[in-house]
């Protein structure tokens, strides 16, 4: 009993002094001076714009090269590989590589997404940020909204109410129906548009934090209401009367004018190879695995942009000399050396053939990339700006065909529209080079050689659509599978995953499937390469 008498004495002297030593200087010694205590919400504004630009958190080529490169722009034949397997599967419909569909489901979620919706939590109720960066929070809901969308475009139903919830615990979200997606989507870019206020106390800061439109407020709001456009399109064919209403707020609002209004990134030769540069360049450039040489551009590219008289350049259209300059050898040393100097002369690589199906329609063995025109290499250095997200070519397009089939209030004829699109979707291309500029008189003899016509509106739209998305190949991918322009040859390359069928969507991965319990019930099924999305006219 004593010795537990004087275990009690020690331990309540003990508590005295140390009540006694509570000094601030001791408090201060349990602080870690290096640690941040607060961090500026904009430099998430930063991340999240190049995340998008760069379509992922690494900041690399692995998901434009993958997806954008070699699943979609091979599957609506502007690029053609006699490649079967790894990463260029999209003009063969093959399914040997899950990289092409992991891609995106692997890094937008973790970069764009996650990135954005820090801003959106801090900025929102109880956020450190509440009530402020105003215009911050505009953009991250415009941003979020953008990757979203592209998302269920190519994934069909995906978390979305419960994505980007771990911090909450959500470990295994709940899956939501496109088409309430959609439905949210549209919300908030209503919302976000409507909220912006150049006049915020925060504006600074914002400005300094966004290298997209560098804090104009303007041009952000016409994007956003251009983005809210190509939404209500995208559903039109499954909900015209929601897409009617979406349209006549996006015309309300404002959307893109000029190529001036385009989101353009800018990229960089530094710090380091693997930073801040452009991942459509780093997936074709040679000497670090750039596949220049395999990835070539298609036939069907090619005989639309050489028009019917192939022995005569006359009828060309002016981007040829764009996309390409011909058949190259191209080293890291250089700008290519061009093989046939004769437009007339150049050719399309087929779509759906390997390299045995090569040999044979050639009668003997050849060098691909020495017969059939590559990228031009202009459009090709690490340091070209990104682009491939929305531009004013695609407003103008999209506003002729909701003016020809009757979908919301169109002022404007759809042949002056049409005449628009194709002009800015010409003359965007001087942010890469100023040798790409094409003239007012060129245009005009280009709309003289194929003019508009009411009979054939609707496919001349989409094929123009088409072809002013080069580069942006996973949009111009949804933009086909909706519209049926430009009508393309399926390939029915032996062996291949869907019977000939064109491609529908984007698979979700593997540990994904097997490690959601919700996805079973959510995903939109059957989990193959030809299941429709629902403004396709597959399931909700």
């Amino acid at each position: 009993m004593k010795h537990l008498y004087k275990l009690l004495g020690s331990a309540l002297l003990i508590i005295i002094f140390a009540a006694g030593c509570d000094t601030d200087a001791l408090h201060e010694m349990n602080i870690n001076p290096n640690a941040v205590n607060e961090i500026d919400v904009n430099y998430f504004l930063t991340a999240a714009e190049l995340s998008i630009s760069n379509n992922g958190q690494r900041d690399d080529r692995y998901t434009d090269w993958r997806t954008n490169i070699g699943m979609c722009a091979h599957a609506i034949q502007q690029l053609a590989s006699t490649s079967t397997g790894t990463i260029s599967v999209g003009d063969k419909y093959l399914e040997n590589d899950v990289e092409p569909s992991n891609a995106p489901w692997d890094h937008m979620f973790e970069g764009d997404l996650r990135h954005a919706q820090e801003i959106i939590t801090q900025t929102g109720e109880g956020g450190f940020y509440q009530d402020r960066m105003i215009n911050t929070r505009c953009v991250a809901r415009i941003c979020r909204a953008l990757t979203f969308h592209r998302l269920t475009d190519w994934y069909g139903s995906i978390p979305y109410t419960e994505a980007i919830k771990g911090l909450d615990g959500i470990f295994q979200p709940h899956y939501d129906k496109q088409k309430d997606i959609y439905m949210d989507l549209l919300k908030e870019l209503d919302e976000a548009c409507a909220e912006f206020n150049a006049s915020d106390a925060d504006y600074a800061a914002f400005k300094a934090a966004d290298f997209v439109y560098k804090g104009d407020v303007a041009k952000w709001k016409k994007f956003g209401y251009s983005l809210m456009l190509r939404l209500a399109m995208r559903i039109s064919n499954v909900d015209a009367a929601t897409a009617a209403t979406y349209v006549n707020k996006a015309i309300a609002g404002g959307t893109m004018v000029d190529n001036s209004d385009n989101w353009v990134s800018t990229m960089a030769i530094g710090p380091s190879e693997w930073t801040n540069q452009n991942g459509i360049s780093r997936g074709m450039y040679p000497g670090d695995g750039g596949s220049w040489s395999g990835m070539l551009l298609s036939k069907t590219l090619i005989d639309k942009l050489k028009g019917p008289n192939t022995a005569s350049t006359a009828d060309d259209d002016p981007r040829l000399k764009i996309f390409t300059k011909g058949p190259i050898e191209w080293t890291a040393n250089d700008l290519g050396t061009v093989l046939e100097p004769d437009p007339t002369k150049w050719l399309g690589l087929p779509n759906g053939v390997d390299g045995a199906m090569l040999t044979t329609i050639w009668g003997g063995s050849i060098t691909p990339y020495q017969k059939y025109c590559a990228m031009h290499t202009l459009l090709l250095q690490d340091d070209e700006p990104y682009m491939s997200i929305l531009n004013a070519a695609e407003v103008y397009f999209l506003k002729a065909e909701a003016k020809v089939r009757g979908i919301g209030s169109i002022s404007e004829t759809a042949q002056s529209l049409y005449e628009a699109g194709v002009k800015l979707a010409m003359q965007q291309y001087t942010v890469y080079d100023a040798s790409f500029a094409v003239t007012d008189a060129q245009v005009a003899t280009y709309l003289a050689t194929y003019p508009y016509n009411t009979a054939t509106g609707l496919e001349q739209i989409g094929t123009q659509l088409w072809l002013s998305k080069w580069m942006n190949w996973w949009d111009s991918w949804s933009d086909v599978r909706r519209t049926g322009y430009p009508v393309l040859t399926p390939t029915n390359y032996p062996g291949n995953a869907t019977g000939g069928v064109p491609l529908q969507r984007l698979t979700i991965p593997y540990y994904e499937a097997s490690g959601n319990p919700n996805y079973a019930a959510g995903a939109t099924q059957p989990e193959t390469l030809t299941t429709k999305v629902w403004w396709a006219g597959g399931p909700q």
